[in-house]
């Protein structure tokens, strides 16, 4: 596994390695072993999977404190266009944006650090992405900062956005529980 730095601390683009041959692919998209090498956690509490069509938008999504968590994502099917926004006062990169292509060709996986709101639009017909996250699921704590106020060029100006997601707050309007520590460098 190659791990690349985003430039926003913390997050990182994972590069498995891909295995093809005549019968199809191979991907390894965890081991324990290897995310320890790289700092990385290794203990998640729920996993699941969603299904979008083209110009479906999710997000920006993360749980706070104390439920907050890491996520790992990836796209085992289609394409998507995935956006993180840092969230954690303090931060050298507080309100910024990283945009990653994510298509199940390639096999790139995700790692998203707690504060990091996340979110993504899918580009293909369909588009079947995989989450592992290090805190189960808390309805009190799941929140999220408006699609389009993080100033996020997504590539359709009207995507399918939830009801939900287009009732969050702004970013310019969102106050942080998010706080940057020196050890996330």
């Amino acid at each position: 596994m190659l791990v690349n730095q985003t430039g926003i601390a913390g997050c990182f683009e994972i590069i498995p390695r891909l295995f093809r041959d005549d019968r199809g692919s191979f991907v390894k998209t965890f081991h324990s072993g290897s995310f320890g090498e790289q700092g990385l956690v290794t203990s998640f509490a729920e996993e699941f999977y969603s299904w979008s069509k083209r110009g479906v938008l999710r997000g920006l999504h993360f749980q706070t404190p104390p439920s907050d968590h890491t996520k790992v994502v990836t796209c085992l099917s289609g394409e998507v266009l995935d956006a993180v926004v840092d969230l954690r006062t303090g931060s050298p990169t507080f309100g910024e944006h990283r945009l990653f292509n994510l298509r199940a060709a390639k096999a790139t996986i995700l790692y998203i650090p707690s504060g990091l709101a996340h979110g993504f639009m899918a580009l293909s017909e369909e588009a079947l992405m995989y989450y592992q996250v290090t805190t189960v699921h808390d309805p009190a704590a799941d929140h999220g900062i408006r699609w389009d106020s993080a100033g996020i060029p997504w590539p359709l100006d009207n995507p399918l956005v939830s009801p939900r997601d287009a009732a969050f707050p702004t970013l310019k309007d969102f106050v942080s529980p998010f706080y940057f520590r020196e050890e996330q460098k």
